[in-house]
């Protein structure tokens, strides 16, 4: 990659890309393909709703672990430690996070008619195994949820996010935020579904329905997804990897700041519904409806944002509300012991968290050739994953004994990490513009 792209403020801006090919039969030179991103039209919008279906089916399932994870440390995996049980959500995020460095490299050079429907097979497969593992034998939850369905999910989450920035460019932090928003409706529908579903039916036949929406989703997402991108060879292991992006300060200002993000963000939705058993001195009616909020409201946080940073800077909207966020942690959640303190912590830190998700990946492709896209992408999240693993099982290991003092500790922790993350998003930003009123 030569100098100008690794040291061009915003690469993305060029109006048009264009490759010249020589047809060596012919002796001439074919047209220019042009493959700037039409902002817009039936299959952008298309390829958005398949994004979006995706979505659902991978980190969707992702974001509902907590629901899991309340049902498995009370019920189905009560012989085992919360750290232990929480590992299984880490393992999901780490899966997904880790191997995005290569999925996006893969997604630049394949493009998704081959990737994703084999992800959805892999990722259905899965949750059936899942619904026949067996009560107290962890080991068939780690094999089948943490691993085998997050191999599957990260070879079409990543790719098919990154598809998004083929077709939008101006308008491409609205576009993303309905993909992104789409996976919080699995903290919304799973929780409510365990609930209810499992007293009826049991464990299995709740995960088989659970199963069949993921086919559904990655059947829609495969007939629908699309690039005006042409194919093109695989790059080499150096630029398939893009470790070369990491000299670019504002590059390593996000993957920082998204490192101490990661380290946090996720222990309100793995916790949040354990922590109002505790407060509550028991469970509750409302005990699986805390992450169902943080879930419903971080839908409009992962919308409406992305829809505002268009006009005011990605940049700024996401150091805000990181920090924002963590402000939320340590002032509501680290003194709530109320039902209603809990709804008002949910609600409002869904909605503040919610761009974290939706304008990383924005901020990403602001500063990156476009032909970079996935495997930028792909490189940031990989080198978060070692946060995602280590973030939720710490976070555990302060509730052996689940009281509101020792989760106390877990909150602290959660919000002093979130605050850090902001700061290197506010670096990030000032790399960009020092001027305070711009809109970076």
């Amino acid at each position: 990659m030569s100098s100008a792209h690794e040291h061009a403020p915003s690469p993305t801006t060029t109006a048009v890309e264009k490759t010249l090919d020589t047809d060596t039969e012919a002796g001439q030179m074919k047209p220019p393909i042009n493959v700037d991103p039409p902002d817009g039209g039936v299959k952008a919008w298309l390829t958005i709703l398949g994004v979006s279906c995706v979505s659902i089916a991978t980190f969707g399932t992702v974001n509902g672990y907590g629901a899991f994870n309340d049902y498995y440390q009370t019920t189905y995996l009560s012989n085992y430690s919360p750290t232990l049980v929480s590992m299984i959500g880490a393992i999901q995020v780490f899966m997904l996070y880790v191997f995005a460095s290569v999925s996006g490299a893969l997604f630049d050079a394949l493009g998704p008619r081959l990737m994703i429907p084999i992800s959805g097979l892999v990722s259905s497969f899965a949750m059936f195994m899942l619904s026949i593992s067996q009560p107290q034998r962890i080991y068939q939850q780690y094999l089948t949820q943490a691993v085998l369905f997050s191999l599957g999910a990260t070879f079409a989450f990543f790719p098919s996010i990154a598809v998004c920035a083929h077709w939008f460019k101006r308008k491409l932090a609205f576009a993303l935020g309905f993909p992104i928003a789409a996976a919080s409706l699995g903290g919304i529908v799973y929780p409510i579904m365990l609930d209810h579903l499992i007293p009826k039916i049991g464990f299995g036949w709740t995960i088989r329905i659970l199963a069949f929406i993921v086919l559904f989703c990655f059947i829609v997402g495969s007939l629908t997804i699309t690039t005006p991108r042409p194919p093109k060879p695989l790059p080499k292991l150096s630029q398939l990897l893009a470790f070369h992006a990491f000299r670019d300060p504002t590059y390593l200002c996000l993957c920082l700041g998204g490192w101490f993000s990661v380290m946090s963000i996720f222990n309100p939705f793995f916790y949040v519904g354990l922590y109002g058993e505790v407060a509550s001195g028991g469970p509750s009616k409302l005990t699986p409806y805390y992450l169902a909020i943080l879930c419903a409201t971080a839908i409009v946080g992962r919308i409406l944002p992305g829809f505002i940073a268009d006009r005011v800077g990605r940049y700024n909207v996401m150091a805000a509300t990181t920090l924002i966020s963590g402000v939320l942690i340590l002032a509501m959640w680290y003194t709530a012991t109320e039902q209603p303190s809990l709804i008002a912590f949910s609600a409002l830190y869904g909605f503040f968290s919610g761009p974290f998700f939706a304008l990383f990946s924005p901020c990403i492709v602001s500063i990156s050739p476009i032909h970079e896209v996935g495997a930028r992408i792909g490189m940031s999240f990989g080198f978060m994953s070692t946060a995602a693993i280590a973030g939720t099982p710490i976070g555990g290991v302060f509730i052996r004994t689940t009281t509101v003092h020792n989760f106390r500790h877990l909150i602290l922790y959660s919000g002093v990490f979130a605050v850090v993350g902001s700061v290197f998003f506010c670096a990030a930003r000032v790399l960009r513009s020092r001027k305070l009123w711009a809109a970076v």
